[in-house]
C-alpha cells in the first residue's frame, strides 16, 4: 500500500471535544441539528451545513456548499483547528464499552483504491456520492476519514503499542455516549515503522465509508485530468484514512423492520416461516450464532435457525441473505432492499428494545434480530470481488469526524 503521513488541521488544543462529531452519515438533518445545538464550533457544521437552513431547503444547493466552507474558514480564522507544523501520522483509540481498537491515521492512495488494492464490498448510491463529491471539492478537503481494515502485521501492532505504553496523548476525552477517543500524535521522522509496515501490506478492505471513498477518489482523478503537469505527488491523489488491524474490529448486527406481511396474517406468517426454517417460538430476542435469526411479529419473539448453506459464492452464506432468499423475497415481495420502501434498517447498536419500539407502534409488521457479519465473511466477500447485501454491516464504535482533516490544496 502506498501510504504518508500528513500536516493535518487538528482541533487546537483543549477543543477537540468541542468539535469532534459523528459522522455525516449516521443522523439526519433534525438530528443533526439538535446534537450541534449551539456549539458553533461542532464539525457538523461543517459536514452538514444544512443544519443553518430553514427546514425546507435542499442539502444539495450550492449555498448549502458555500456556508460548509465558510465555517470550516472560519474555524481556521478563529483558531479553533490549526494546522499541525510537520507531517505525522496520529494513533487513534476508541473505547467502548470495554472493547478497545486502535487505528493509524494516515493519507492513503487513490491509486490504491483504483486498482482495487483498497477494496470494496458495497455499492454507493448516486445521489450520496455526488454530495460528498462536491462537498470535497468545494472545501478541497477530507473532512471524515474512511474506516479501512487490514490483516494484522505484527511490527506495527508492536511499535502503535510501545508507542501508546510510552507517550502522552494529544487529545482524550468521552463523547456523549460514553465512547473514549484518544490520540497520540507521531511525527513523520519517528512513523517509519508505520510508514514502511504498510509498504508491505498487500491490500486494505473498505469496512466503512464507501462514500467517502468513492468522492475522494473522483475529485482526485478529476484534478489529475486537469492538470497538464500532474506527477501523482500532488496532494488531491491522496485521502484521509484510519487503517485498524482486523482482529480489532466489532461488528454489531443491522437488523431490518418490515412494513406489512403481503397480505399474510401473524400466524399464517409465522406458519410459512416454519416451512422455511426452523421456528421456535422461545422468545429469544437475539440469535446466539450465525446460522440463526429472530423475529418479532404480534407481540412475541420466535427464532429461526438452518443448516449451512452449500454454495461457492461467500454471498450466500450471510445470514442477511438467508433472510432475503427465504423470506424478504418470496413471502414479503420485497426483491431489492436498496429501493423497497417497506424495509427499514435498524443498527445493531439501538438494540432489540428499538425493533419491538417500531412494530409495537404498528408503523411496521415484523422485525428481524440478526447474527453480526464477521470480518472474515467482509474481507472474503471482497476478495472474490462480491458486493455484499446493502446494510450488512454495522461498525461500532463510529469514527469522530473533525480531530484529523487532511487538505488537498498543496
Amino acid at each position: 500500500m502506498k501510504v504518508k503521513a500528513f500536516p493535518s488541521l487538528v482541533p487546537a488544543a483543549g477543543k477537540a471535544e468541542t468539535v469532534a462529531s459523528v459522522p455525516y452519515d449516521v443522523v439526519n438533518t433534525e438530528e443533526a441539528r439538535a446534537l450541534a445545538g449551539d456549539n458553533p464550533h461542532s464539525f457538523l457544521r461543517v459536514v452538514r451545513a444544512e443544519i443553518e437552513f430553514p427546514d425546507e431547503t435542499s442539502p444539495y444547493g450550492d449555498e448549502i456548499y458555500e456556508r460548509s466552507k465558510a465555517n470550516l474558514d472560519k474555524f481556521q480564522d478563529d483558531g479553533v483547528l490549526v494546522r499541525e507544523p510537520v507531517p505525522c501520522v496520529y494513533l487513534y483509540r476508541q473505547i467502548m464499552n470495554g472493547h478497545a481498537q486502535v487505528g493509524i491515521t494516515l493519507a492513503c492512495h487513490i491509486e490504491d483504491y483504483e486498482n482495487d488494492i483498497i477494496k470494496k464490498h458495497e455499492k454507493t448510491r448516486q445521489v450520496k456520492e455526488d454530495d460528498r463529491t462536491k462537498l470535497t471539492d468545494t472545501l478541497s478537503a477530507n473532512t471524515g476519514p474512511v474506516f479501512l481494515t487490514y490483516k494484522d502485521v505484527d511490527g506495527i501492532d508492536a511499535f502503535v503499542g510501545s508507542w501508546i505504553s510510552s507517550n502522552e496523548p494529544t487529545i482524550d476525552f468521552v463523547d456523549d455516549v460514553s465512547v473514549q477517543h484518544t490520540v497520540w500524535r507521531v511525527e513523520q521522522a519517528e512513523a517509519s515503522p508505520i510508514l514502511n509496515g504498510f509498504q508491505s501490506v498487500p491490500v486494505s478492505y473498505v469496512a466503512d465509508g464507501h462514500h467517502r471513498s468513492a468522492s475522494a477518489a473522483r475529485v482526485g482523478k478529476e484534478r489529475r485530468d486537469a492538470n497538464p503537469d500532474h506527477t501523482g505527488e500532488e496532494n488531491y491523489n491522496w485521502f484521509l484514512a484510519v487503517l485498524f488491524p482486523a482482529s480489532q474490529l466489532n461488528i454489531l448486527p443491522y437488523n431490518r423492520v418490515v412494513k406489512d406481511l403481503n397480505g399474510l396474517s401473524a400466524d399464517g406468517f409465522l406458519k410459512q416461516l416454519n416451512e422455511r426454517l426452523a421456528l421456535d417460538s422461545n422468545g429469544q430476542k437475539s440469535p446466539e450464532a450465525s446460522e440463526s435469526m429472530c423475529v418479532y411479529v404480534d407481540g412475541k419473539w420466535h427464532s429461526l435457525s438452518w443448516s449451512g448453506v452449500e454454495s461457492d459464492n461467500p454471498i450466500d452464506k450471510l445470514d442477511v441473505s438467508v433472510l432475503q432468499n427465504n423470506v424478504l423475497t418470496p413471502l414479503l415481495d420485497i426483491a431489492d432492499p436498496r429501493t423497497s420502501n417497506r424495509i427499514d434498517f435498524i443498527g445493531g447498536i439501538r438494540g432489540t428494545g428499538e425493533l419491538e419500539k417500531r412494530v409495537d407502534s404498528g408503523e411496521w409488521a415484523a422485525a428481524f434480530s440478526m447474527f453480526p457479519t464477521t470480518v472474515q465473511q467482509l474481507i472474503d466477500i471482497a476478495d472474490a470481488g462480491e458486493i455484499m447485501p446493502p446494510k450488512s454491516t454495522w461498525f461500532e464504535p463510529k469514527l469522530r469526524s473533525g480531530l484529523f482533516i487532511y487538505t488537498l490544496d498543496d
